[in-house]
């Protein structure tokens, strides 16, 4: 018992110490002016004016926050912002609820027979998988607070746990409408294999219902006609169909249609990427787990979108506690070509130094580091909750204020008279910019009497509109 107690010591410490470098990682990247509006700045925003009793409409999209994706828990996230209304709370958050995800992994190998030294190097496999750092520093997602989520919910049927196992489910629903797949797969799992019939049907239905309910009431009731009705995502399977249930149709009756999208080297890289952390723990004994895997996996191998393919965005993140649990169940088969604890975490090492972007921050992280000093200063003199116009990197250091928009040398906007400030970066316009768009805009603005120059330093321009 003491054993075991300490081993849970040790896996304790290794998520606070995690905790915090995920932590420092993010806030360097977000000081740097690495955070970007989409999404970061979309989400703070409307944490932000529901914590003032305000609609959650960013004015960034366009329309209200559930809009997007009926995701619920930004209200609950708001009463931080009721302390301290600050965008580190949400880097806090998704730090926490990354590293947490190696406490219940460690719960579930030692419930599966796993030895307590593979145990611990189950929760160093989570945690040093490289998608855990990179979607860390990809600005904040509510559906990393979903992942420890789902193996606590694993871990609650094994125990027959319903309640908590029911609690889990419910929250994971509210973090993204997308997640319901995962839930009713998991629920298949959990039914067919597990033989955790009420969970497994608890899940399974409470999954597909959610789905129903967000992509077809909640979504387009807030999204709204003129913003279009149907998920935002369904874009990028267009050549499946134009709505949800089109797609579907199409799927089951034209399967045709996406072989060539699924048979292709962009999906075989991204399999090997996906899997080759974790690959030394894969058998066909140990398969089942990864059922739930399946809606993610499936999503974006059949995605027009090449953010999909990749490591370093979110959208791989509701395959990895499967990922997780096939790795725990081969191990418990005795299965797998490594076994012993230092073999598992040396892998996961050289995956990790492999794959994550930590080199991130010797290069690409530091390309405004130039002009660091002159924005923070810039940003300091917009000391009222007045509307404000600029580039898509200083979005997410002004996003508390009901009006924030983009500059975009796509779409220019019609009337520089409706913003109170405007905040422009002459040496990085940012995206989608070009040098020449913020050149004339600035010309423009020192001809506009409504405007006075209010700061100017190293390419950056502060034009502040006269009371």
């Amino acid at each position: 018992m003491r054993k075991k107690l300490n081993h849970l010591g040790s896996v304790g410490w290794i998520i606070g110490v995690s905790t915090l470098i995920l932590l420092a990682c993010s806030s360097l990247r977000h000081e740097l002016f690495q955070s970007t509006a989409c999404d970061l700045a979309i989400f703070d925003q409307a944490i932000y004016l529901i914590s003032q009793g305000q609609t959650p409409i960013s004015s960034l999209i366009g329309f209200h926050i559930l809009g997007d994706h009926a995701a619920w828990v930004f209200y609950p996230l708001a009463l931080l912002y009721k302390i301290y209304p600050s965008v580190y709370w949400l880097f806090a958050i998704q730090a926490a609820a990354l590293a947490l995800g190696a406490l219940p992994s460690w719960h579930l190998a030692r419930q599966a027979g796993l030895k307590e030294n593979q145990a611990v190097a189950i929760a160093f496999v989570y945690l040093l998988y490289p998608l855990v750092f990179n979607v860390n520093l990809f600005d904040f997602h509510p559906e990393v607070i979903a992942i420890p989520l789902l193996l606590t919910a694993v871990l609650a049927a094994q125990l027959g746990q319903v309640g908590w196992f029911c609690l889990n489910i419910f929250l994971v629903l509210g973090c993204k409408a997308v997640l319901s797949l995962t839930v009713a797969a998991m629920g298949v799992w959990l039914l067919l294999f597990e033989k955790r019939r009420l969970c497994g049907a608890i899940a399974l239905f409470s999954g597909v219902a959610w789905f129903f309910i967000a992509t077809q009431v909640i979504i387009p009731y807030f999204r709204g006609a003129e913003a279009g009705a149907e998920v935002g995502a369904v874009a990028r399977y267009s050549y499946l169909g134009n709505s949800v249930l089109s797609i579907a149709k199409n799927i089951v009756f034209h399967p045709g249609l996406m072989l060539e999208k699924v048979f292709s080297l962009d999906n075989l890289g991204y399999l090997v990427l996906l899997l080759a952390p974790v690959i030394w723990g894969l058998s066909l004994q140990g398969m089942k787990p990864l059922v739930g895997a399946l809606p993610c996996l499936a999503l974006n191998i059949l995605a027009d979108y090449q953010p999909q393919k990749d490591l370093i965005y979110q959208y791989s993140l509701p395959a990895l506690p499967f990922l997780v649990l096939a790795v725990i169940s081969s191990l418990a088969a005795g299965r797998g070509w490594l076994h012993n604890k230092r073999a598992i975490i040396l892998w996961s090492l050289v995956a990790f130094l492999s794959l994550a972007k930590f080199t991130y921050f010797g290069g690409r992280y530091l390309r405004y580091i130039d002009t660091l000093q002159a924005t923070k200063e810039a940003i300091a003199q917009v000391q009222t909750l007045g509307s404000v116009y600029t580039t898509a990197q200083i979005a997410p250091h002004l996003s508390h204020r009901q009006v924030i928009t983009l500059t975009s040398a796509d779409f220019p906007t019609a009337n520089l008279n409706t913003f109170d400030y405007i905040l422009l970066n002459l040496r990085h316009p940012g995206l989608p910019n070009n040098q020449k768009f913020p050149v004339n805009l600035i010309e423009q603005l020192k001809n506009n009497q409504k405007f006075n120059l209010k700061y100017q330093r190293d390419d950056v321009y502060l034009f502040i509109k006269v009371s």
